[in-house]
């Protein structure tokens, strides 16, 4: 009974705490939402779902932005029993209906638009344009976060409208500990993503737990995770985890230089924020801006900080912990994933005042038995040691399948190493046992902590006539953590080859999303292929990161004389960029 764990059993007891507050794009604007308001709005979402035939097992998806009405979205379809798919608000249309179709949603939530970094984006028009082609899809439920009007169709309903009609109260659906809750989709390392299922008591368990344990969340604190509702840590730490636990949980809808550098710090000072949890990227952009923004605003009431999204990298830890936790916070570099439900591996729980090594998630939590493999599929005894990293145990708030198809699943994450769950990560295990994630295995890219398989990348630019063939790897960036590079060859016959990677850019960011868009685009005459036609991406990473240094074994090369020539074109391309910057 996700619905009341997260709701009824709080209003019981304390209606008036304070469930969320909403930080606004504008600043300064927060608004705060009592449990009680939380469970009223939540039920008269779930009355107006329930009147336009939404019942249970059926999908919804959400496509919003933070906001307490999003929150209410997902625990309405929760308290009915139904189904939530929430997609991050910067999808592209296309994006959007390949996961509305996969998982037939029967109804869609929007607003009529959004707000983010002061600009507005036109959520409506692009979910229009995505319901074209969804078949499935009976009605749009649309909320107003503006008071621009925008073009209601036949399936559109006004939301807001429609919940005053409903009463306050609805009865919460009585589900069984291993009904689906959600869905998520996230990037594999081939072509399109898997809706990964994760069910009613053992995902709230684990995400209550992990956020209760791993942060030091004491009752009365108020928990600030600023990460987006359309990723798995925006599930877990901003909604599912901090409500089972009765929290006051932030929703930041803004970025963190909107309307400066000092974003993040001023709505700590203002909120008293306790425990504050984001990504190494927007570290390491603000390390970039200096220590005078962090310092300008007090931040004494900080006690745990925390990181999630990809490895955060040695400057951003020690910057994170000295400047912005002026070295009195606990940093906790979490490690886990969409298919995990929660934290795996983090510096807490541990002993009081057990060592915290920078930059290193160290310890798997409870009933997390990790196990590293290597290229034989032998687990690695000892310390000192790296490998694959595999779960040997299940846990409760793993993944239970890709919707629709279970197949995907084993193969995806049981096959490589039977017996075990395989995460994709390497990671090296200290001499004291401690765990150091090294990163993916697989052509898998960590853009700003979003996942991207580069086939998807690959996909996206494959379409346009002018390029028969592409490939894309992930190379190291200094504020992004990893961005993508795209190798690409033109047919014989084009002659303006920067109006083509104009479209591709383009291309690219319609059908996935302007964060998916390579930073560097570099036409070559010919990929580097083995014998049997498969393109050799390890070493075109090595071409761009070190020169072409060091290549190891290219006896598969079908012609290695490729390398010369794609390595002269790189220097030229170079040159170019130096001379333009």
């Amino acid at each position: 009974m996700c619905l009341v764990n997260c709701l009824d059993q709080h209003v019981q007891k304390s209606p008036e705490t304070i469930a969320l507050i909403w930080e606004r794009d504008e600043p300064g604007t927060e608004v705060r939402i009592t449990y009680r308001e939380l469970l009223e709005t939540t039920c008269r979402l779930a009355n107006t779902l329930k009147r336009h035939g939404v019942h249970r097992g059926d999908r919804v998806a959400i496509y919003m932005p933070v906001s307490p009405l999003a929150v209410a979205a997902m625990l309405a379809c929760a308290r009915i029993g139904a189904i939530h798919t929430v997609v991050f608000a910067g999808f592209s249309a296309e994006s959007l209906a390949g996961r509305i179709n996969d998982a037939k949603c029967k109804v869609v939530i929007t607003f009529n638009q959004g707000l983010r970094g002061g600009r507005v984006v036109e959520l409506k028009k692009i979910v229009d344009e995505a319901v074209k082609n969804c078949p499935t899809v009976q009605h749009v439920l649309v909320a107003h976060r503006t008071d621009a009007k925008v073009h209601m169709g036949n399936l559109d309903i006004p939301l807001e409208q429609e919940m005053a009609k409903e009463a306050p109260v609805c009865t919460p659906e009585s589900m069984s500990s291993e009904d689906m809750l959600f869905m998520l989709y996230t990037s594999g390392s081939t072509g399109t993503p898997k809706g990964l299922v994760h069910t009613q008591a053992g995902y709230l368990l684990y995400a209550a737990l992990t956020h209760k344990l791993v942060f030091d969340y004491q009752p009365g604190d108020v928990f600030g995770c600023v990460a987006d509702i359309g990723w798995i840590t925006g599930h877990s730490y901003v909604v599912y985890g901090p409500l089972c636990n009765g929290a006051t949980t932030v929703l930041f809808e803004s970025t963190p230089v909107y309307p400066d550098a000092g974003r993040y710090w001023e709505t700590v000072q203002r909120l008293k924020i306790n425990q504050f949890y984001g990504a190494p990227t927007a570290v390491r952009l603000l390390l970039k801006y200096g220590d005078a923004w962090v310092k300008k605003y007090d931040r004494s009431s900080l006690r745990t900080l925390g990181s999630v999204g990809e490895p955060i990298n040695h400057e951003a830890w020690e910057w994170l912990h000295k400047v912005v936790g002026d070295g009195r916070c606990t940093l906790v570099d979490t490690w886990w994933q969409t298919e995990t439900g929660g934290i795996c591996i983090a510096p807490r729980p541990s002993e009081d005042g057990a060592e915290i090594l920078p930059g290193m998630a160290m310890r798997p939590f409870f009933g997390i038995v990790p196990a590293l493999m290597d290229e034989k599929g032998s687990v690695v005894e000892g310390g000192d040691v790296s490998g694959a990293l595999c779960i040997s145990q299940a846990w409760p708030g793993m993944a239970r399948t890709i919707y629709g198809d279970h197949q995907r699943f084993v193969d995806a994450y049981f096959r490589a190493y039977p017996g075990y769950y395989f995460t994709g990560d390497g990671a090296h295990r200290t001499e004291g046992g401690y765990y150091q994630i090294t990163g993916r295995m697989d052509d898998v890219i960590n853009i700003s902590g979003h996942r991207l398989g580069t086939a998807e990348i690959e996909d996206a630019m494959a379409d346009h006539p002018a390029v028969p063939e592409t490939a894309v790897i992930g190379y190291p960036h200094d504020i992004k953590g990893e961005a993508a590079f795209a190798f690409i060859v033109l047919k014989d016959d084009i002659s303006d080859a920067n109006m083509v990677v104009n479209e591709l850019k383009s291309a690219v960011a319609t059908k996935i999303a302007k964060y998916a868009v390579p930073d560097q685009i570099l036409v070559v005459k010919r990929l580097p292929k083995t014998r049997s036609g498969k393109v050799m991406r390890r070493l075109l990473r090595k071409i761009i990161t070190s020169r072409g240094q060091d290549l190891g074994d290219t006896t598969t090369l079908e012609d290695p004389s490729v390398i010369t020539e794609i390595l002269s074109a790189f220097q030229k391309y170079e040159e170019q960029r130096a001379a333009t910057n």
